[in-house]
């Protein structure tokens, strides 16, 4: 080196041991001056490979790059004079050293490469170069040191040596720092790139370098947040390469290659084979054919393989910083030995410390930069992960099979798009810890018996006996959390039925005995949460105790397997701060692991449905077929499945275009089979199908979108008002559109749910003719509609004089009166063609169709003569839609079967703000009647029913903190405080102790009494452990008592709520508030509480340490919790919302896809395919548009909050090094190693808190439903009336009057009326003249606005309302049941015997039927009697009014008709049985109470007439004309 130079290399004298530290010339000429050099030509390949990738256009040459360009010029020019300053000296015969020649050659080399590459990157689009930013900075950084010297060595000479070197130098220096600052600026966005539309482009792809390292973009967003809350026009749209069109089209190309190749193998072996088997003489070929390939299976397409093709490259560069952000973390503890051997040194010069704490802060800040790029590439590949497997997925789902579709229900393979992908998207964020955790162990290990030698065994060996107690652990959470889900479930779904049926609790006084159900479900459920927080207090314990216990075997065998084994301070805290490195591999290590196994079985789920067979798009022949015919079938035969034998063989068809053909036969013949196989749905087994033009169809079950009816009709054809309004006309939809509350607006609900099964027959079949397509399939479109209805609809739509003539049509059909209007008749007969031809043609034959029609023909007759019934019918339905619409008129769309699934994944995920509460019941009784109101209201727009729901925006108030602590109770909380409190002394203490410890003298290379030392450590440290488990126990415990008494108070309110709040709230937002909201008061707020003391007291004691030990740290303390607690703020309003946006946009997407797997065939009809990909796409970017800034937030946040962390680590290392001599180096160890650990409970500081405003939202949300108004109590001491009251059952209305709610007007306007007791009255009038209000009044479930109600002389408004309530008896309109045994829907109570029963029901006619199923009185009913018929549910209401027999029956009449029979029974028993009651009858059919005592006829809310049956008539007055309507008069 020395002739290199001509002057020594290295000079420790110079360099280390000194208080002044300079280089050796040489040094500088050498290793600094390449250093900067070496860096760019070994980036350079790489940097060029992936600037010819990745071209964004070229930017235009300005002003900034120009002054680049000329600076660069400039340093080669500079760099290049001293080499020709050499080459001078050579000619002067001065002969300088080579190095004088050699380095300004490569210096000047290197700059005029990077301006070169200014030019490129400039030409390739880039705006702000990493790679340059680090080249000029490490140039700069290089040339300090050169720099000082150089003042330096001229002070001390005091004359310049080398004056034109001096000065090119300073030139250089000068020059270097300008590019450095030049290249912090950004360019302008390229040229020629492709054209942004985005309205909100992303700002990261225009920031730069920078701004890209520290996240600094994402700011704008932040303060935004935090000025105002979120909205989702405020976020930015998608980076190309995240939005689902880039990333599923990649995945999808590499998938159909995996396939491809597959194929390719498969094809190759199959060919090798056949030639094999030709060479045997024996055999047939193919037999021994067949046998060679089942041997040897094929490779299945591995889609794992296509996943790593497409996500590999860029899931890479995030392992590469993760590599790095391993190795940088080790160099910390290195580093804190250093400095503790500095202070222990006190003749050591003052700047290596100053050093030291330096570069600890320069890795520390690294190491934060590197680890959250890592974190950004790892959360980027798992959102397109999630995109491009949910895009393949939904596109497979329009394209498989039917057979394959039935293999798995529509709910499963939702799950697939939920479930599955999702977990892809939460391993990739640990994947990497796969390689990193052995890794770090290794490294953490190695570095560990460098220290202590053998005894680190002891230490590992305790973490290694952790491992499996922590999974036992785990595994029984596990199972306690299933066992939960149970109760839960089983609770939600009573609480469903109660709110759905509550306002017969009401009237049948029943609540308690359905408020003990809930509560003993409630009660079961939290002895399982009880069970599973003291699991998970031992698992904290465990986690907290274990770095502690490993460090106290680790030094109690490393003391006293040796007396000569002295515990130092060096070795003491570097070794704890390795075991606080190793604490996370070890804990994720088996995490991962665990995550891993469950990808993998979703990954085997995805591939298979991947795998599934397709349709074949070429089965149906489009373009060739015979001139004038439509369609032409050939001796075709299809099946469903390649598996399954045929449906239908031997098809042969010819029909001409324009012609109407009507395919009729037996059930199950195979007619819709037909109609699917011209769709291409089946799988054609052998012979030809064509059919020629586009193609409608109307399936046998109408497939309705939950859109606006007219996006139903539209179908994504271009609007065309006239085509439009015919196609409601001849589909005599007209007349339904005037009965929904928005018109043709009107939003539909999932499945059609709001719209009747006629209606989305008729709306589906309207999408059909707006199409005007050439080809109408039609599967029995006539059977859901009223006959008059489908006469209607043939005529004007199918029919020779309908829309369609003109236009072929293939009408599948039941109606026999239809058949001789049709051109031809198709009939199947299992599957088999047995005849085709006219109606005439067919008859004459006499075969199976003449047979047919005779069958058919007798039941037609009978169905004639009923179009009266039925125009009835059709009335009530629009009422009944009507009264549907007032449940459905908020916003909230009804959720459907596949919701509960994801309610199980997402039920973490918040559900503040407007979210459609996922849970709002499908089966809201049809025909539950609103107490009948004006229908006025209900049309206009302002005056909503429904309340929306409020949001909670902003901050929260700290009055909900304090009701959860009021809840949890205060002296619980406060011990809560003072244990962790103790827990953190107690943990302050050990580690004083051992800094103690390591202080004491070393005496004959001993030290004394070690025992001791090793117990007081001990025992402080455990004492730490059981203050854990116990402050966690008591968390966990004032948590469960919180979550009890929050629901108690919850349900109690729901039970004494007045009937007028259901009614304008839906029964989705108050299920809600039991399951979402509950859950989250259970299981998310105590361990967010538990996970934020932790961090709050561990930041505390760092601090205090930190203070204790260096007391020149509370200075820097206060900045540093100001720019902390901006941060904090700025990121908890921010993400918070994020999260909100994120849950609401999550469900359309699997809604819609539902939606899509049921209807796809009719979508694949209509040629729709592209149109809903494009929509699923959409909804899927829409939700990652919110996810993405979340995971920005949090790489924000991060990067700043680990600064504040990374500052602390820095000072007090600073001050350490300034107070050294007043400083042990026991102490310097504990601050610093204290340090070292703060950033980490800094960051997860803000995320608690920031998960904590978002959930506590729930408690305010559960405090608001449980205190709404009350009605009155149901049972007032001192006012009880007699046991056997009403004893006569008279009844007195006084100038009664009442409303149903505030604001409406009066239902009933002074009533006066008196009634005997026994009388039987029949109440009647015309719909809205308050028939049911009076009913309602009775039972107090509306209240009175003046007047009153006598029973018996009682004022009923004076006593209890259970009371009143039990001693009348109602049989309601529409019988509700409860799941659960019939015994318990007759007798809740268990008040009556078996014998009592077992009567009524023989009274009520059901004794046969009970009796008949084998578990008789335990007979389980199901959710809403579903398994019980309508009359059967009737009858059961009717043994529950025989079994009160009180003194007053109120019989409210069904409106329509159970059926006849059902309704006589109920008639006769009531006479018989209720003879000496008072009976009430709202009668709808006339017939049924002429032979009563009296008739009261209200009109308007008020008396019109109440007089007998015969005097009414007489009268000729309103009851004359309505008895003359119903043929009676």
């Amino acid at each position: 080196m020395e002739a290199f130079c001509g002057s020594r290399f290295w000079d420790s004298n110079l360099t280390v041991h000194t208080d002044n530290p300079d280089l050796t010339p040489c040094f500088q000429n050498t290793v600094l001056a390449w250093i900067p050099s070496i860096y760019l030509w070994s980036a350079l390949p790489f940097y060029l490979l992936y600037l010819k990738h990745n071209k964004r256009g070229y930017i235009v040459l300005s002003m900034l790059s120009r002054f680049k360009m000329l600076f660069g010029v400039l340093l080669w020019c500079v760099s290049w004079a001293d080499l020709f300053y050499s080459f001078h000296e050579l000619l002067q015969n001065r002969t300088p050293p080579p190095v004088y020649f050699i380095t300004p050659l490569v210096v000047g080399i290197t700059v005029l490469l990077a301006t070169m590459l200014i030019q490129y990157e400039r030409l390739r689009g880039v705006q702000s170069s990493g790679v340059l930013i680090i080249f000029w900075f490490l140039s700069v950084l290089c040339a300090v040191g050169p720099f000082r010297s150089k003042i330096m060595t001229t002070t001390a000479q005091g004359h310049v040596n080398e004056r034109f070197r001096f000065t090119t130098f300073y030139i250089y220096f000068a020059l270097i720092s300008i590019e450095l600052i030049l290249s912090c600026f950004k360019e302008k966005p390229p040229f020629f790139s492709p054209v942004n539309t985005d309205a909100n482009p992303c700002p990261e792809l225009n920031s730069g370098f920078l701004s890209r390292l520290t996240f600094w973009w994402f700011t704008s967003m932040a303060i935004h947040g935090y000025k105002r809350p979120l909205e989702e026009k405020d976020l930015w749209s998608l980076n190309e390469d995240d939005t689902s069109k880039t990333v599923v089209q990649q995945l999808s190309k590499e998938w159909e290659r995996e396939k491809a190749e597959c194929k390719q193998k498969e094809d190759v072996s199959y060919m090798k084979k056949s030639n094999l088997v030709l060479n045997h003489v024996d055999g047939s070929p193919e037999e021994a054919e067949v046998l060679i390939r089942g041997k040897k299976h094929n490779r299945k397409p591995s889609f794992l393989k296509a996943l790593l093709r497409t996500f590999g490259p860029y899931f890479l560069i995030g392992s590469f910083f993760k590599l790095i952000q391993d190795l940088l973390s080790f160099v910390n503890p290195r580093l804190l030995s250093v400095l503790i051997g500095f202070i222990k040194n006190k003749d050591a010069p003052a700047w290596w410390g100053f050093l030291v704490a330096a570069l600890m802060f320069i890795c520390a800040v690294l190491q934060t930069l590197v680890l959250h790029q890592h974190f950004q590439y790892c959360f980027v590949t798992g959102m397109r992960l999630r995109t491009g497997i949910t895009g393949l997925i939904y596109r497979k789902s329009l394209a498989i099979t039917n057979s394959a579709k039935r293999s798995s229900t529509v709910g499963e393979i939702v799950n697939l798009m939920s479930v599955d992908a999702q977990r892809f998207m939460d391993l990739m964020t640990f994947l990497n810890m796969v390689w990193s955790a052995p890794l770090q162990i290794l490294l953490a290990l190695y570095f560990l018996w460098e220290t202590l030698g053998p005894p680190v065994l002891a230490g590992v060996a305790v973490m290694v006996l952790l491992i499996p107690f922590n999974s036992a652990i785990a595994i029984k959470t596990r199972a306690f959390q299933v066992e939960q889900m149970r109760y839960k479930d089983s609770r939600i779904k009573l609480m469903n039925e109660i709110l759905g049926g509550i306002k017969v609790l009401k009237l049948y006084a029943w609540e308690p005995s359905f408020s003990e159900k809930v509560l003993e479900i409630r009660k079961n459920e939290l002895r399982v949460l009880k069970k599973s927080a003291y699991l998970n207090s031992v698992s904290t314990f465990a986690w907290i105790s274990a770095p502690f216990l490993v460090a106290l075997t680790t030094f109690a065998v490393y003391v006293s397997v040796d007396e000569k084994n002295i515990l130092d301070a060096e070795k003491a805290f570097v070794s704890l701060s390795l075991f606080n490195i190793l604490k996370f591999p070890l804990n994720m290590l088996p995490q991962v692991i665990s995550n891993i196994a469950q990808t993998s079985v979703s990954l085997k789920r995805i591939q298979q449905f991947l795998s599934h067979d397709e349709l074949d798009p070429n089965c149906v022949e489009t373009k060739v077929i015979a001139p004038g015919s439509a369609i032409s079938v050939r001796n075709a035969t299809f099946s469903w499945g390649k598996e399954l034998k045929p449906t239908l063989k031997d098809i042969n068809m010819l029909i001409p275009s324009g012609s109407l053909v009507a395919i009729v036969g037996h059930v199950g013949c195979g007619k819709s089979s037909l109609v699917s196989a011209l769709l291409g749905e089946m799988e054609k087994l052998e012979g030809e199908v064509a059919v020629k033009g586009s193609v409608a169809y109307v399936p046998q079950q109408a497939w309705i979108q939950n859109a606006t009816l007219k996006d139903n009709i539209l179908f994504g054809q271009a609007p065309n008002e006239e085509k439009y309004q015919n196609a409601l006309e001849v589909c005599a939809l007209k007349t339904d559109l005037e009965v929904l509350p928005g018109g043709d607006q009107t939003e539909i609900g999932e499945k059609g749910i709001n719209l009747s099964g006629g209606q989305r027959q008729r709306v589906s079949l309207a999408r059909a003719v707006y199409s005007s397509a050439d080809i109408f399939l039609l599967d029995d479109p006539l059977s859901a509609v009223d006959s008059h209805v489908a006469r209607h609809i043939f005529d004007k739509v199918i029919g020779p004089d309908g829309v369609l003539k003109g236009k072929t049509r293939i009408l599948v059909t039941h109606g026999i009166s239809f058949l001789p209007q049709v051109d031809h008749i198709i009939v199947l007969v299992d599957g088999k063609i047995s005849e085709m031809g006219s109606y005439q043609e067919l008859l004459k034959q006499n075969k199976t169709f003449a047979e047919f029609l005779r069958n058919y023909a007798l039941d037609e007759e009978i169905e004639e003569d009923e179009p009266t019934m039925l125009e009835e019918e059709e009335v009530l339905l629009a009422e009944d839609t009507l009264s549907i619409h007032t449940d459905l008129a908020d916003n909230e769309p009804v959720a459907n079967e596949v919701r509960k699934q994801f309610l199980r994944q997402l039920s973490v995920v918040s559900s503040e703000g407007g979210e459609c509460p996922n849970k709002m019941s499908t089966k809201r009784r049809v025909c539950e009647k609103k107490p009948a109101e004006p229908p006025l209201p209900r049309k206009n727009a302002n005056e909503k029913l429904i309340q929306a729901e409020t949001t909670e925006t902003g901050t929260v108030k700290l009055t909900v903190f304090w009701q959860y602590m009021k809840a949890v109770s205060p002296v619980i909380s406060l011990v809560i405080c003072f244990l962790y409190c103790c827990q953190n002394a107690a943990a302050i203490g050990a580690n004083v102790w051992l800094s103690d410890w390591t202080n004491e003298p070393v005496i004959n290379g001993t030290q004394q009494n070690s025992a001791m030392r090793i117990g007081v450590y001990a025992a402080l440290g455990l004492l730490q452990g059981l203050i854990v488990l116990i402050s966690s126990f008591t968390l966990a415990m004032g948590g469960i008592k919180a979550a009890r008494t929050l629901h108690a108070a919850l349900l109690e309110n729901k039970f004494h709520t007045p009937q007028s709040f259901y009614d304008t709230t839906p029964t989705g937002r108050i299920i809600n508030r039991f399951s979402k909201d509950i859950y989250v008061i259970d299981e998310v707020i105590p361990p967010t509480i538990l996970m934020f003391l932790g961090t709050f007291f561990t930041s505390l004691s760092t601090m205090i340490v930190i203070v204790a030990s260096t007391p020149l740290f509370t200075v820097v303390i206060v900045p540093l919790a100001v720019l902390y607690f901006f941060v904090q703020r700025f990121y908890v309003a921010t993400s918070r919302q994020l999260k909100r946006l994120e849950s609401v946009s999550r469900s359309p997407i699997y809604s819609h896809f539902s939606e899509t797997l049921s209807g796809a065939s009719v979508i694949r009809a209509y040629r729709r395919v592209k149109a809903f990909v494009d929509t699923s796409d959409l909804k899927v970017d829409e939700n990652q548009k919110c996810y993405y800034p979340g995971i920005v937030s949090n790489r924000w946040l991060g990067i700043r909050v680990e600064f504040v962390g990374n500052c602390i680590v820095l000072f007090a290392a600073l001050f350490a090094v300034i107070g050294r001599n007043s400083l042990n180096a026991g102490l310097v160890g504990l601050s610093v190693s204290y340090a070292l650990q703060v950033t980490l409970s800094l960051n997860w500081m803000v995320r608690m808190t920031s998960e904590l405003e978002t959930n506590i939202v729930a408690v305010e949300r559960i405090k608001e439903y449980s205190e709404t108004e009350t009605e009155a109590p149901w049972i007032i001491e001192g006012k009880r009336p007699p046991e056997d009251w009403p004893s006569k059952g008279e009844l007195e209305f006084v100038n009664y009057s009442v409303r149903y709610r505030k604001g409406l007007d009066l239902v009933l306007k002074g009533l006066n009326l008196q009634v005997h007791g026994g009388e039987k009255i029949g109440i009647v009038g015309r719909t809205g003249a308050g028939k049911s209000s009076m009913t309602l009044c009775l039972f107090r479930i509306l209240e009175a606005v003046k007047g009153e109600i006598k029973i018996d002389g009682v004022k009923i408004s004076e006593i209890g309302l259970h009371d009143l309530r039990s001693r009348l008896t109602i049989i309601p309109q529409d019988p509700v049941l409860f799941s659960g045994t019939l015994r318990m829907n007759l007798d809740p109570f268990n008040k009556y015997s078996d014998d009592e029963i077992w009567k009524a029901l023989e009274l009520s006619h059901l004794k046969r039927f009970v009796s008949s199923q084998p578990s008789m009185l335990d007979y389980e009913c199901s959710e809403g009697g579903e398994n019980l018929s309508v009359g059967q549910r009737q009858l059961v209401c009717l043994a529950r009014a025989l079994l009160r027999k009180t003194r007053i029956l109120i019989l409210d009449e069904a409106t329509a008709a159970i059926d006849l029979e059902t309704d006589d029974l109920i008639q006769m028993t009531i006479r018989t049985q209720f003879e000496d009651c008072t009976v009430l009858t709202i009668a709808h059919r006339l017939n049924t109470i002429m032979d009563y005592t009296r008739v009261l006829v209200l009109d308007n809310g008020t008396i019109a007439e109440f007089d007998t049956p015969a005097n009414l008539i007489a009268a000729k007055g309103i009851f004359h004309s309505m008895a003359r309507d119903a043929g009676l008069a």
